[in-house]
């Protein structure tokens, strides 16, 4: 078992309920909640590039719109169904999320997420993601045009 395990686990259920939340319930987004899931600065990667941003004002504005985008598109709820961790150091952890969304119509996508975490005063943050091209993925399964 991971050395950081029994704090990573919980982190992430607690992530999906956040989001499962606020998909279920406009007025349900846990904009703090899901700040301090983060670290002050962080970065994302995907086959369309590597975006990194500040855990500031903007992203307290991005997290009810991404929501917004996620309903609007007819995702019902996004489950972690499985996780795997490698401690990298004392402090660090790497997770492979994996997540299974699923839409109005009974369509599912299953994904995984590479999340890199720093553990300080016992308190997960994501620093770093690598996700993959979630938009072609949803064209795929006919979520999108």
């Amino acid at each position: 078992m991971s050395l950081h395990e029994p704090l990573i686990r919980p982190f992430f259920a607690a992530y999906a309920r956040r989001l499962n939340d606020a998909l279920a319930e406009p007025g349900k987004v846990d904009i703090e909640g899901t700040r301090a899931s983060f670290a002050d600065y962080f970065v994302g990667a995907d086959p369309n590039g590597v975006r990194g941003g500040k855990n500031g004002f903007l992203f307290r504005l991005m997290i009810p719109r991404g929501l917004a985008y996620y309903r609007k598109i007819g995702t019902v709820t996004m489950d972690v169904v499985g996780l795997d961790i490698t401690d990298l150091d004392e402090f660090h952890a790497l997770a492979h999320v994996h997540w299974l969304a699923r839409y109005v119509g009974g369509k599912e996508i299953p994904f995984t997420n590479i999340y890199i975490l720093q553990i300080r005063e016992r308190a997960p943050k994501i620093f770093a993601w690598i996700a993959a091209d979630e938009q072609q993925a949803l064209r795929d399964h006919g979520i999108v045009e």
